[in-house]
């Protein structure tokens, strides 16, 4: 006599998750691309003014006391002013630190490419440089989300090296939901043509008890 086989329903498992590395084919033949780097005209304009305003007054007041003229008030005000402040007051010292701050700030900026919500794409053509904005990737793989069975509602976030897929799952198993949505979010993301692809991860839960 055979032993009754138990029923397994959707309720016994509330969430699954995994994650999921995407390799590129090697025939895909794209090529690589780097960040695309922000222009900063605004930024670059007014400190290229404030340091063209300082140096001009500076050195138009060191040409004039060279030519046997006094300095400006001000420059003799700071200077008379420089002498009397001790290096450990606070106040001197929360100044020195926010010029650092700044200082640094700016180094950060000059260094880094920026426009960190626009993915570079595969340069199969070397005159032609494209990027994706990560909200319109968001969007793509979220639709194709949506198209998996079983598929209730899910968010995406694109970052520049993870997108994370969080959907909530009415019916099936939630393996077999997250099965496919690794393998449909994750042929999304080869589509889209990213240099970089980035990693993906899943996860599924059940939609929440509704209170009687």
């Amino acid at each position: 006599m055979t032993e009754p086989v138990r029923p397994v329903l959707d309720l016994d498992q509330s969430a699954s998750a995994a994650a999921y590395e995407p390799r590129v084919a090697a025939d895909d033949g794209g090529g690589k691309a780097g960040r695309f780097w922000s222009v900063r005209r605004v930024p670059a304009g007014l400190l290229a003014l404030v340091v063209l305003g300082g140096a001009g007054l500076l050195l138009y007041d060191i040409v004039a006391v060279r030519a046997n003229r006094p300095a400006m008030q001000w420059r003799r005000d700071l200077a008379a002013d420089l002498a009397k402040w001790r290096v450990d007051e606070l106040w001197v010292l929360a100044v020195a630190v926010a010029a650092m701050i700044l200082g640094v700030c700016l180094i950060v900026i000059a260094v880094t490419p920026g426009l960190r919500s626009l993915l570079p794409m595969r340069r199969d053509i070397a005159s032609v440089r494209a990027g994706l904005d990560r909200d319109a990737a968001a969007l793509v793989l979220r639709d194709r989300a949506m198209e998996v069975s079983g598929v209730q509602s899910a968010r995406v976030r694109t970052g520049r090296r993870k997108v994370s897929v969080r959907a909530v799952s009415h019916f099936r198993e939630l393996d077999d939901v997250r099965a496919d949505l690794d393998a449909a979010v994750g042929a999304a993301i080869k589509e889209l043509g990213l240099a970089r692809p980035p990693a993906l991860t899943v996860h599924v839960r059940r939609p929440p008890a509704k209170k009687r």
